[in-house]
């Protein structure tokens, strides 16, 4: 075998694993282009290395122990992101001001195909999704590195507390203690009603909640909208630190501050396991429709419980593969990530 086919096989071995790497490393770090960082990282120490690899472990477990390394190295600076519900109490409508905080604050969105491994296992995929939902995203984001670690791999993965243990350089009784952690800060943290009910596939009735949410706001009917929010409905606006409770300030935002989204186009993508819509709004500059937000729709109990607006479009639109203009007559495009 030619060193240059060596080479093609070898870039071949490790990119069959960039999906679910990036997933891992998302989870551990909260960041898409951070965990794609990571795990671009995690190929090259690998290539550089892999005549080193004898293969005593599979090569997908020595990919994750690289993988977790470097998350671990990232997270030293102790910075953990958030969502504004995180950081502030909520504001009435009447003080509502728009003050962003730096991009390393924030709990970053992330397209379901860079992160979720295609599989035939309905059940694996439905932990898949869940376990990048932005709630559950945001709840691991509060246990310390190592921990975080440990949940993802067992309860995420499902590896054995062994195959953990050899990942870590700890014991087995080391990691089921940082599990037993873990999962009692997660049961504090969880709020009633803060896990999105989502079917995946989309039920009957989600579609047709969807369906009526885009004609409601695509004809920015205030009135049609009230119907489709949760009385206890968040709206959050990374990266400003402002969020709103309940369909009566979120609709008067709507009318006020975000007067200017009237007329917009919804185009679906799928984020954080999550139904969602890149926004665009009105361009009265050059006509058509420039990107103003990826939503991201949390729904329980046939209603909209968190309507999460991610507004850096420069970064996120190219990431969903997504265009940054839309021609007047445009009505759809396809999502390319």
């Amino acid at each position: 075998m030619t060193n240059g086919t060596a080479t093609t096989d070898l870039d071949d071995k490790l990119e069959a694993y960039r999906v679910e790497l990036t997933g891992y490393c998302y989870r551990m770090l909260g960041s898409s282009f951070e965990a794609e960082d990571a795990v671009q990282d995690t190929m090259v120490r690998a290539w550089r290395s892999y005549d080193k690899f004898e293969g005593r472990s599979s090569l997908r477990s020595w990919l994750y122990r690289i993988a977790t390394n470097v998350c671990l190295d990232m997270l030293t600076a102790g910075n953990r992101r958030a969502r504004p519900m995180d950081l502030t109490e909520s504001t009435p409508l009447a003080q509502a001001a728009l003050s962003p905080r730096p991009d390393n604050t924030w709990l970053e969105p992330m397209p379901d195909s860079r992160v979720l491994p295609t599989t035939e296992d309905p059940a694996e995929a439905a932990v898949a999704k869940e376990s990048v939902r932005l709630a559950f995203m945001a709840a691991l984001q509060q246990l310390p590195p190592k921990q975080r670690a440990v949940l993802i791999l067992r309860e995420v993965l499902a590896w054995k507390a062994s195959e953990v243990a050899e990942l870590l350089g700890t014991s087995v009784a080391s990691v089921n203690s940082a599990l037993q952690r873990a999962r009692a800060t997660l049961a504090e943290r969880r709020q009633p009603g803060e896990e999105a009910a989502v079917s995946d596939p989309l039920d009957e009735e989600q579609q047709k909640l969807l369906e009526r949410y885009v004609a409601a706001f695509e004809g920015y009917d205030m009135s049609a909208l009230t119907q489709l929010l949760h009385e206890d409905a968040i709206m959050t606006m990374p990266p400003f630190d402002l969020w709103l409770t309940g369909p009566e300030d979120i609709t008067g935002f709507m009318t006020t501050l975000g007067a200017p989204c009237a007329g917009s186009k919804l185009v679906p993508v799928q984020v954080n396991g999550l139904p969602g819509f890149a926004q665009y709004k009105p361009d009265p500059e050059s006509g058509g429709f420039t990107p103003w937000a990826v939503q991201a729709l949390e729904i329980s109990d046939g209603r909209i419980t968190g309507f999460h607006c991610f507004l850096d479009t420069k970064r996120w639109f190219p990431l969903f593969g997504l265009p940054l203009h839309l021609e007047a007559e445009t009505d759809q495009v396809e999502q390319g990530a």
